[in-house]
């Protein structure tokens, strides 16, 4: 029972971090209705504070990073707040990985930056902490899997914020699953069992200061309240709406129009996905995730 305690206290920590994050997104009627519930709560909402403000003040860097080293006092700064973030039953069921060469950075996710921490669902500590004591572990199951990518990408945000709050800049990317995903473990001299590259998170310090914030959806169909909302048909065209509204910069493409599509979903779902079909194979990652260990009752 104590275990279960500790399982739902860390869910509920990850539940309050996301949630507050999508609330930061610029939805201003979503804003002013959390302040009214917040009112009628009794009082009026807390001030905005500096944490409030860093996380607000994230954006995405794509790989336009000077060739500028960060300072090792930044770096290990960073990394103790990156270890700081929630997990459960404590077991920091992950490794980071710190690159700093700037051609291994690129080969490893296709991004350059001043530093790159690579993520990894990993429970090989573990497993040396079990056998030195005379145990046997097996994290061998998609629910070992599951629980170990909480931890690894709730590190990996708080990362993020702690380098926003130094002033450094950063991308969370999956690039690392992109191409032959064994070059991977191959360039890092990661373990082929029990560890799995989760995400990489570049660091540095812009080339040019973008032009604006990528917006965020943050009101109905993202935020649920009490229960799950099945969206209407007018809901989902309003979403349709706020991502054709160019001033939200929600869009990826902000041509669409221009290239003859009549919403910018249109352009997403065709041009973006390439039309998205059901998955007819194994894919790579399938293959990698279960010589890792981690698909129940299946060995490579």
């Amino acid at each position: 029972m104590k275990t279960r305690s500790h399982r739902r206290t860390f869910l509920k920590q990850g539940a309050v971090v996301g949630g507050g994050l999508l609330l930061l997104g610029p939805e201003a009627p979503s804003s002013r209705a959390a302040d009214r519930e917040t009112d009628s709560a009794g009082g009026p909402p807390p001030p905005v504070n500096e944490t409030i403000k860093t996380i607000g003040s994230l954006r995405t860097i794509h790989g336009n990073f000077l060739d500028k080293p960060l300072p090792e006092s930044a770096l290990q700064t960073i990394l103790q707040a990156s270890i700081r973030a929630a997990n459960a039953s404590n077991m920091q069921s992950y490794s980071i990985v710190v690159v700093k060469d700037r051609a291994k950075m690129k080969a490893v996710c296709t991004y350059q930056g001043s530093c790159m921490l690579l993520y990894c669902v990993d429970f090989n500590r573990v497993k040396a902490s079990a056998e030195s004591l005379g145990y046997s572990y097996f994290p061998d199951n998609i629910e070992a899997f599951v629980t170990a990518s909480i931890n690894t990408i709730l590190a990996a945000q708080t990362a993020a914020i702690a380098a926003k709050a130094l002033g450094i800049d950063s991308l969370i990317t999956n690039g690392i699953h992109r191409g032959d995903m064994d070059r991977v473990w191959k360039l890092l001299d990661l373990p082929q069992t029990c560890c799995f590259p989760l995400v990489a998170l570049v660091l540095g310090y812009p080339t040019e200061e973008p032009p604006y914030q990528k917006g965020r959806l943050g009101g109905v169909g993202v935020i649920h309240y009490e229960n799950y909302h099945r969206l209407t048909k007018d809901e989902v065209a309003e979403i349709t709406r706020q991502y054709d509204d160019k001033e939200r910069h929600l869009a990826l493409n902000e041509n669409w129009k221009s290239q003859g599509y009549n919403h910018y979903m249109d352009w997403w779902f065709k041009d973006w996905l390439k039309g998205s079909k059901p998955t007819e194979r194994e894919t790579q990652m399938l293959r990698f995730l279960r010589r890792s260990g981690f698909v129940e009752l299946q060995k490579s």
